[in-house]
């Protein structure tokens, strides 16, 4: 199944059904009055958020999505049936933008959520109505009222404890196949991951979500290379794990490089916590180690974390401080949610 993160519908929601002009006609009765139903509600185009899905796929292959139109209401006083809605199923971490594109309509973060993204019609009333004392046979009845239509983006925003964040070739995807299930490409060429990827990571008996973003390189702001398009899956990330590849010439230049391209994305991914690690150290001779470490001690102002993808050695004890923020975080968020006890004072 490919991977999409975006995609532009159109969607109309149903129109309401005409009201009926109608009257009783039987035999022996002879002032039978007005009779006319009113129209069904035309039917609405709902978001619901559903489990088992990872991408925006669907919407790749059908973009337009129109509710039902409410039925018209009939005479004998029978009002007519509402229409069906039109019900547009998207994964957990799916936004929904108006067609600017910047209007937020919906964030789902939970399954089971739904919103009315268009609400259908009303029915027009029948002449049944508008019968009153002073007029008792009334040869009116309202249409239906029409229906919304609009287009509207959905972006989906991958929902992970932590994200892999780095230049090209820096090992992320190595290290995310080393540590889960997953089994994303390897190759020794850059820009080998083209779309985010995740992983269920196990660390002591516990576990937490680990994606893996597309390298960012110089420019990525401004477009190049794979340009920051795939950024806003670690904007919902509680922390970032930053790799800096050991074996590249001045790892110090490479994190500043990556964490000028973040500040640049401005959705406050530079304020997040961050965890750097230096990989590949297997390829490393003592002498190289001890100064690419100085290196990126003196950028990040911090010392960084040791480790090798392809060996193992290090990556339990990174997984152990990204796997602490995430369970500080989680901690915190239960914490907001609990309600506090009757008659607690600050």
């Amino acid at each position: 199944m490919k991977f999409l993160d975006q995609a532009k519908i159109y969607i109309a929601s149903g129109a309401g059904g005409n009201g009926c002009i109608s009257f009783r006609r039987e035999k022996f009765i002879e002032f039978g009055g007005p009779n006319g139903g009113d129209g069904g509600r035309g039917g609405d185009v709902v978001a619901e958020c559903v489990d088992g899905l990872n991408t925006l796929i669907d919407y790749r292959y059908q973009q337009h999505f129109k509710a039902k139109t409410g039925t018209h209401g009939m005479g004998k006083d029978r009002a007519g049936g509402r229409g069906a809605d039109a019900i547009l199923k998207v994964p957990v971490g799916t936004q929904i933008f108006d067609e600017d594109n910047e209007t937020l309509l919906a964030d789902f973060t939970a399954v089971g959520q739904r919103v009315v993204i268009a609400k259908g019609g009303n029915g027009g009333f029948g002449n049944a109505h508008f019968k009153t004392s002073t007029n008792q046979a009334p040869r009116r009845a309202n249409p239906g009222q029409p229906g919304e239509e609009r287009t509207i983006w959905l972006r989906l925003k991958l929902i992970a404890d932590a994200g892999l964040v780095g230049l090209p070739n820096a090992g992320k995807s190595t290290l995310l196949a080393a540590v889960s299930a997953a089994k994303p490409k390897i190759a020794d060429y850059p820009f080998t991951t083209l779309h985010p990827q995740l992983g269920v990571v196990s660390v002591d008996g516990r576990e937490f979500v680990l994606a893996d973003i597309p390298g960012l390189i110089e420019g990525a702001s401004e477009g190049a290379g794979l340009g920051t398009r795939f950024l806003g899956h670690v904007e919902r990330c509680r922390v970032l794990l930053h790799l800096v590849d050991g074996t590249g010439e001045h790892a110090g230049k490479a994190y500043k490089t990556v964490r000028a391209e973040l500040a640049a994305y401005e959705h406050d991914l530079v304020d997040k916590p961050e965890i750097v690690a230096l990989n590949k150290i297997d390829a490393l001779s003592p002498e190289d180690l001890k100064q690419q470490v100085a290196r990126l001690k003196r950028a990040a102002k911090t010392t960084p974390l040791l480790l090798s993808g392809v060996t193992g050695k290090g990556v339990p004890e990174v997984l152990r401080a990204v796997f602490a923020v995430v369970e500080g975080a989680r901690a915190a968020e239960r914490a907001d949610l609990v309600p506090e006890p009757a008659g607690w004072q600050p």
